[in-house]
């Protein structure tokens, strides 16, 4: 059965540097069995109802600024997965999940940033979804949960966001440096509870978690929470394994879970 898996993004550039966790990346896919399609939630779309993708190849999004002319070069033209598609419209619709099917938004950089990493032939179709930051843990995880079945059927599912990500406290020239420790410690708490599987307190991460004020911002939410549609998608077996954990600059978290 295909694990899935919830994969930090980081900044931009990782698309077009070298360094240990790019590397740990472009070795992770050839250690993992090959999807026939990915289910990718990004937590760069945002929507107030879920929404899936239904197209025939993603245009690449370039959303964000200010970065090398070599990264708005950068195309990743993957396939969608139409067939991938209506299983989860009528996976959605038997457990009573609202959605809505886009046929034209291309992917963002938190997909494909990702996706180019673990399979830079862009060969794998892909079904692009949004996540929602208003929705309680328990509502993220029951979306990911309704997918699992499509793990039986080679489908890889991928939520790309961060456990540490809150872009004003990061410290641009600590890159490679001492990491904060009130970051370590929140990643830790969220390590302990995520192996032994506890939802309870995981859902209750932002009132009992060591600093998730600092590492989730009010104002940033969406990069934490695919962590837990991620999670709710290998609900069936209830395993997680921490794969890899780095920081830049000082606080910038990449973290890579696999469940299931």
């Amino acid at each position: 059965m295909m694990p899935s898996l919830f994969i930090a993004h980081g900044a931009p550039l990782l698309a077009i540097e070298d360094n240990e966790y790019t590397r740990f990346l472009k070795k992770l896919a050839a250690e993992l069995p090959k999807p026939k399609a990915v289910v990718m939630f990004s937590a760069h779309w945002e929507s107030s109802v879920q929404q899936v993708s239904d197209v025939d190849e993603f245009g690449t999004i370039y959303d964000f600024g200010g970065f090398p002319r070599e990264l708005y070069e950068i195309q990743y033209p993957a396939k969608g997965a139409k067939v991938i598609t209506e299983e989860i419209k009528g996976l959605f619709a038997s457990e009573g999940i609202p959605f809505e099917v886009n046929t034209s938004r291309g992917l963002d950089h938190g997909a494909w940033v990702v996706l180019r990493m673990l399979y830079p032939n862009a060969d794998i179709p892909v079904v692009s979804m949004s996540v929602n930051q208003h929705l309680t843990p328990a509502e993220q995880y029951k979306i990911g949960r309704s997918l699992s079945s499509l793990r039986e059927q080679d489908v890889m599912i991928i939520a790309s966001g961060g456990t540490v990500h809150n872009l004003r406290a990061v410290g641009w020239e600590r890159d490679g440096k001492v990491n904060d420790q009130w970051a370590v410690d929140f990643d830790e708490w969220v390590g302990k509870h995520l192996v032994s599987w506890d939802t309870e307190k995981l859902f209750d991460y932002y009132t009992i978690a060591p600093n998730a004020e600092f590492a989730v911002p009010r104002y940033g939410k969406e990069h934490f929470i695919p962590l837990f549609y991620a999670m709710g998608a290998a609900g069936d077996t209830k395993q997680a394994m921490l794969l890899h954990r780095s920081y830049r600059y000082g606080n910038l978290s990449h973290s890579v879970w696999q469940f299931g």
